[in-house]
């Protein structure tokens, strides 16, 4: 009957207790969330123009693969040995796995954390307190007093659950896995960085062997005027004077012969390094054969920038992220539910540690909202802020400065080949003069000068049309780079990801056939959200653009206005949807 009364008062005092639960959390919530700091806006980035200059085409370079843009196996097999040795790529591939692993750590923030453990121990209390007084007069059930000191061994099973009531851990989560992709195409814009960095080394290190063809072409033609002069002088015909000039003509580009070589094993091994082996010499084509300044570059359209430039994708990503930390930083302002269990068994011997009187069971939960002093939670939510600002500006930093690259180099093409057609026609012209000059000598009719300055002349002149046609060439490479170029291998389609753990010594120009042996090296892949698998899609890297993003009126604060939209916000989805750009890839 009394056990009765008492199950009676107790369901009597349950909807008391629970009214009175929920009006203390609905007082925390407005205790905690009522001081939430104003986010600051960042200012709208200047409309992209629709051309580059006036300047738009049908096609995109950047869609050519390198193997057709540069047509040269020799670059081409130096760029596949740099795609498979160079360190700095390694780098950035650990990178990604860093990256990769950091969404597994953020996903299981949010799931339940269950721990086994044992533990053993042994306590003695005084006699002459409470507490020993009355354990002198206990017996336990099975009889007998309780052993001095006290043993304690226990095996319990422990559960520690934080509910994510306000998306704090899955927009962690969700930001862990932008910056996953981030560091991808981080990777990817290092590949077309590396690929026109080899390249352009190429050209320089043929335009320097070129160089060294006309010294020693200029060197041998000196030396016949020198024994020209000194036959003139022999005969008394001419005069020391011009013997000396030749001979110090002839000696002083014997001494540039050299700093040229020298000028040839810097190049080769700048090369060397950058594929990731150590100095050896470099084959390449002779500089007659090079036709890259043929290709025709084709700019498209600037807005084909944020697909193909792979560090405005980058930048994106980490202005998507940057939005999620706000969001997780807003969530600290309001109560957090954890939830804690314990199941097992304790005793004070272990010969009674698994009798069903040993058994032991205890569940809590707890709600808890900062209410005084929260100013490292508020410092936290601006600098979220603040870090959000700073990718909002990076990102429209990012997005002028590779329109303004593609705008320098299509120029600095378009000059230099015109600088290069009439440095040709000067370089013929003085062809032309330095055998009139030589035959007028031999004959007496000219001053050794005329033949000498001829001949210097003629020399800068060779060399600054190949330095002009280098920086064209140069220039070429880097705007195929700034319009996104070096990221597809070749037109079939093949990407860095599908030839990075190929063996050195493979060619890029090969096509991978399907289901080969390749080497293929699959590194951990970061689950998708909610555990459920991605469909394969073309490019399984591509981010979603921002304007893809769902956005509504402001009427709640809880993101930085998106780009060029000062009256909207970006807002994520709810809890059970899968946002396309956080859909992880099958792999990177």
């Amino acid at each position: 009957m009394r056990q009765n009364r008492l199950t009676t008062c107790s369901l009597g005092e349950t909807p008391a207790s629970h009214l009175l639960l929920g009006v203390a959390a609905c007082l925390m919530m407005v205790l905690s969330g009522c001081s939430i700091p104003k986010l600051y806006c960042a200012s709208p980035a200047p409309v992209m123009p629709g051309d580059f200059n006036g300047t738009t085409t049908a096609d995109n370079v950047a869609d050519v693969g390198v193997c057709e843009f540069f047509g040269d196996p020799m670059l081409t097999d130096l760029i596949a040995e740099g795609l498979a040795s160079n360190q700095e790529l390694k780098i950035r591939n650990q990178e990604v796995q860093v990256a990769a692993n950091e969404i597994l750590a953020r996903r299981g923030a949010y799931l339940p954390f269950v721990t086994v453990g044992a533990k053993g121990g042994f306590d003695r209390t005084s006699r002459y307190t409470p507490l020993g007084a009355a354990e002198d007069q206990l017996t336990y059930p099975g009889g007998g007093t309780f052993p001095d000191p006290l043993g304690n061994v226990g095996l319990t099973a422990n559960l520690f659950w934080r509910v994510d009531i306000w998306r704090e851990l899955r927009n962690s989560r969700d930001a862990a896995t932008n910056r996953y992709i981030e560091a991808v195409e981080i990777r990817d814009f290092f590949v077309t960085r590396l690929v026109a960095e080899i390249a352009e080394n190429y050209y320089e290190l043929s335009a320097l062997d070129q160089r060294l063809t006309y010294l020693n072409q200029t060197i041998e033609i000196q030396k016949q005027s020198l024994e020209v002069a000194q036959a003139q002088k022999d005969a008394a015909r001419g005069t020391e004077l011009a013997v000396q000039r030749f001979l110090a003509e002839v000696r002083k580009n014997e001494s540039q012969r050299y700093i040229v070589s020298q000028s040839i094993i810097e190049t080769e091994n700048k090369i060397n390094f950058l594929v990731g082996r150590y100095p050896q010499h470099v084959d390449r084509q002779s500089w007659g054969f090079i036709t890259l300044d043929s290709q025709v570059l084709a700019v498209g359209v600037p807005a084909q920038l944020m697909q193909n430039r792979r560090d405005i994708r980058a930048a994106e990503r980490e202005l998507a992220a940057s939005g999620l930390d706000v969001l997780v930083a807003r969530a600290r302002f309001f109560p957090t539910l954890d939830i804690t269990a314990r199941v097992g068994f304790e005793a004070f011997n272990p010969r009674y540690l698994f009798d069903p009187g040993a058994f032991i069971a205890n569940t809590a939960g707890e709600l808890v909202a900062p209410l005084i002093n929260k100013k490292a939670i508020r410092a936290e939510y601006l600098s979220a802020n603040a870090r959000q600002l700073q990718a909002v500006y990076d990102y429209q930093r990012t997005v002028l400065n590779a329109y303004t690259e593609v705008v320098n180099r299509m120029a600095k093409v378009e000059n230099y080949r015109r600088g290069v057609e009439i440095k040709q026609g000067q370089v013929q012209a003085l062809e032309e003069s330095v055998s009139v000059a030589t035959n007028l000598f031999q004959n007496a009719r000219a001053e050794y000068v005329d033949v000498l300055f001829s001949q210097r002349d003629l020399l800068e002149a060779r060399v600054d049309l190949i330095e002009t046609k280098q920086q064209q060439l140069s220039a070429i490479v880097n705007a195929y780079q700034a319009l996104g170029g070096g990221y597809l291998l070749n037109n079939a389609g093949m990407t860095y990801k599908d030839v990075r753990c190929l063996p050195p010594g493979y060619s890029l120009c090969e096509p991978v056939q399907a289901g080969s042996a390749t080497g293929e090296m699959e590194l951990p892949v970061p689950p998708t959200v909610d555990g459920q698998p991605h469909p394969a899609t073309p490019d399984a890297l591509a981010p979603t653009s921002l304007d893809q993003v769902e956005v509504e009126p402001a009427a709640e604060v809880t993101l930085l206005p998106a780009l060029n939209q000062p009256d909207k916000i970006v807002k994520y989805h709810g809890a059970n949807e899968v946002p396309p750009e956080f859909a992880m890839p099958e792999r990177y």
